[in-house]
């Protein structure tokens, strides 16, 4: 569709207006069981009431849908591969994708595998999303209305995708990185520029050739967690949690701060709700196409949780015969891979849907993800996500009705993607923390390079208990703090993941927590919003020791000399920092490997090894007299950032400030239509500050705009649950022209928080829209 007028925002604006969901008064809904109350409170945070379970979450279905109907349909369409009926013959390779990982095992294990209730649960919550499409007849959220399309019905198994799994598995494009450097420079050069964590001398299995294992092969991975034409890419975000025992707050009771970082979406990737019936009592954000609160707390516990990094996928290369590519050698001679035959529906140029085919091969490994008929390879995925129960955050189910550490564990025991640090913490007392995850053992190799597929010595062998898993339950320090590092215990005996996160936030942290004897909620406030980059500060450090060798350069350098590191968007030492750093990681590694790796292989550990190695230079880096080379790196690496400051913002250093470098701009899935939908439906541009390596972690694209931050932030005090503090960006409602489109984003931009309301008492106090959902047969 092309872009309408310019001036016509208002006029999107105001159809989108006549298009938002009824949140006050009464409807009569098929198939509730009895009344349900919703109470929407000033922050467009859904409070439900309801006298059953089967109506509390037909009732969370049909609110998510009153939000968000738009963004979950795609999400549907994502999960089940019928993206192509809407965006056309290029979404082909994403729904080819999405039906090759579809779990297509046992049905009975897979639902009992969540909760034993799962199916009931999820029957409600379609029927409720069901029931709202009903109820909204043609009356659409404007994006329909736009691109005209009408939402699919859902069905209970539309919740069981396996979609938001992959984009955290990361360790599965980096064995395609690691096999292309290998290739490219060497063992020996790649164990040194790609390093794990623990140290492992990893190497290609026997007989197995690494050339021509390429970012093709993950074509279609590649195509399901980057952007389509009107979304956002789905990115993995690297987040903080933390948790003190009683004696270590001031409220006498244990505190607990969560903060999972993910890409920055419009509409916001979390949905905050409070579910409330006989056996439920939950409150905290999710996924708003998912039933339940996937972090959060109940009236016994609370929990939060970062990615861990569990390898929970490999790269399996298998031969194919010479004379028939559908089979493919094994260990007992070759065997045919099966092939099954689906049809879907694309739509074509002309607004009409045709029928294709698609093929989907399976190895005994696994989905056959690319065929290389060259070199009579097929590529195949083994992951955890053909196993029962790895739909991602379904677990909740269990996790939100635990009250108390035993029944924690055992509920943990049934969270399998993603691979997440929960930690723990409850109303008499007690922290913990779960190293979760559906953890494989693996035979030979370490996980880290593709292996042969007809090698059995590389198959997995079994997966680690709940049991086997690192975890601690009140410990001596009085607290647990993880932040997507290195969290194997000194000892442990199992590989869980060689690709942590750098320590530095951990770092950061943990000196926070025991930098004071009690805390309180303002003070895990202030943490969640740290800005303190480690890296940044030792670099401006080692710039003052060696300086900055032109005087022309000084009063640029004193800018950095004695600073703390902390990426304050009102700040201008941070300008130099931001410029300088990747300058300095491109000139560091550059020479070192093809420049098309350098940003995949830096993108773990890079600024760490680089770090390091420029404090206490040595030739294995940089050649023959390392402490000069290093000085003449740091210095006209420097004097080129100093050079595009002052492009930017003039000579004066005094008037920078970063926020006028980083921004965060929440760009709505239709901007990329053109100027009038851009500026109808986008939010910001907002100055931004902060950056990688701090607790309050930003990512930002070559343009200096924020793509990734916290999608959630929830502060605890078990003291009172209505002390409850929580973030979240830009607002709880999807849609357009709602009070709450973006009533959340100045709130999180500027460090400040909105109430968990939990009690009814405190619900009551800060209503806005009470809606009471009937039973049709009421009228």
């Amino acid at each position: 569709m092309n872009d309408q007028p310019a001036g016509d925002a208002q006029q999107l604006l105001q159809r989108a207006k006549q298009a938002l969901a009824q949140v006050d008064g009464t409807v009569q809904l098929p198939g509730l069981k009895e009344p349900v109350e919703v109470l929407r409170d000033r922050w467009g945070i859904p409070h439900i009431y309801a006298k059953n379970q089967h109506d509390l979450f037909f009732a969370q279905g049909f609110v998510a849908a009153q939000d968000r109907l738009f963004q979950i349909d795609l999400w549907r369409r994502i999960a089940v591969g019928e993206t192509a009926e809407i965006l056309g013959p290029q979404a082909l390779v994403r729904d080819h994708f999405a039906r090759l990982t579809r779990f297509r095992g046992d049905m009975e294990a897979e639902w009992t595998s969540y909760a034993p209730d799962t199916r009931e649960i999820a029957t409600a919550f379609t029927a409720g999303i069901n029931a709202c499409i009903d109820q909204m007849g043609d009356n659409l959220p404007i994006e329909f209305q736009i691109l005209n399309f009408r939402p699919s019905r859902w069905q209970p198994e539309d919740v069981l995708g396996r979609m938001a799994s992959l984009p955290v598995a990361l360790n599965l494009s980096r064995e395609v990185t690691r096999a292309q450097l290998v290739a490219a420079v060497g063992l020996e050069k790649a164990r040194q520029l790609m390093p794990t964590d623990p140290q492992v001398d990893f190497e290609p299995a026997d007989g197995l050739d690494l050339l021509g294992i390429d970012r093709s092969v993950l074509k279609g991975y590649g195509a399901v967690t980057a952007a389509i034409r009107f979304m956002e890419p789905i990115g993995s975000g690297e987040s903080n949690n933390w948790a003190v025992m009683g004696h270590r707050s001031v409220s006498g009771k244990p505190m607990m701060a969560s903060d999972p970082h993910r890409t920055l979406a419009l509409p916001a990737l979390r949905y905050l709700v409070h579910l409330n019936a006989p056996g439920w009592n939950v409150i905290g954000s999710g996924e708003p196409a998912l039933p339940g609160v996937a972090i959060g707390h109940n009236e016994r516990i609370a929990w939060g949780f970062t990615i861990v990094g569990t390898d929970q996928a490999d790269l399996v290369v298998e031969e194919t015969h010479p004379e028939d590519p559908e089979r493919y050698r094994t260990p007992s001679g070759w065997e045919k891979m099966t092939v099954r035959r689906e049809k879907t529906r694309v739509r074509q140029d002309d607004g009409t849907i045709k029928e294709v085919d698609l093929t989907l091969r399976y190895t005994r490994n696994g989905p056959v993800l690319h065929e290389d008929p060259e070199r009579r390879r097929a590529y195949v995925l083994r992951w955890v996500g053909g196993e029962p129960g790895t739909a991602a955050y379904l677990a909740s189910l269990s996790v939100g009705r635990a009250q108390n550490w035993k029944e924690y564990v055992a509920a943990v025991a049934r969270w399998k993607t993603p691979s997440e640090n929960m930690v723990y913490a409850d109303v008499d007392g007690n922290i913990g923390w779960v190293a979760a995850a559906l953890t494989p053992v693996r035979g030979k190799g370490h996980g880290l390079l593709p292996v042969p597929g007809a090698d059995d010595s590389y198959a997995w062998k079994r997966f680690l208990s709940v049991e086997e898993l690192p975890q601690t339950f009140n410990p001596k320090s009085g607290y647990v703090v993880t932040a997507n590092h290195n969290i194997l215990p000194e000892g442990y005996p199992h590989e869980l993941g060689y690709e942590w996160a750098d320590g530095y936030r951990y770092q950061r942290l943990k000196s926070l927590l025991e930098a004071k004897e009690k805390f309180s909620l303002e003070d895990f406030q202030r943490m969640q919003y740290d800005q303190v980059s480690l890296p940044a500060k030792q670099m401006a450090d080692l710039l003052t020791q060696i300086g900055p060798g032109d005087p022309v350069l000084e009063p640029y350098a004193k800018l950095l000399a004695g600073w703390d590191g902390n990426l304050n968007r009102d700040g201008n030492a941070g300008v130099l920092w931001t410029l300088w750093r990747p300058r300095l990681v491109d000139v560091f590694y550059r020479h070192r490997m093809p420049k098309h790796l350098v940003s995949d292989v830096t993108n773990r550990l890079g600024v760490t090894v680089m770090v390091n190695e420029l404090r206490e230079p040595t030739s294995t880096w940089l050649g023959d007299e390392p402490a000069q080379a290093r000085d003449t790196l740091v210095r006209s690496t420097f004097a080129e950032a100093v050079a595009q400051a002052k492009k930017r913002f003039g000579a004066d250093p005094t008037v920078w400030k970063l926020g006028n470098l980083q921004k965060v701009l929440f760009r709505h899935p239709l901007a990329g239509m053109g100027p009038t939908f851009a500026k109808a439906f986008n939010i910001g541009p907002l100055p931004s500050g902060s950056g990688p390596f701090a607790p309050d972690q930003a990512k930002y694209d070559g343009r200096f705009h924020r793509v990734h931050g916290a999608s959630y932030r929830h502060v605890l005090d078990l003291a009172d649950w209505d002390r409850g503090m929580a973030t979240s960006a830009p607002g709880n409602s999807g849609q357009p022209g709602s009070p709450h489109y973006d009533d959340l984003v100045h709130l999180w931009n500027n460090a400040e928080y909105f109430p968990l309301a939990y009690s009814r008492a405190k619900v009551e106090s800060v209503t806005e829209h009470r809606l009471v959902l009937e039973p049709a047969s009421a009228r």
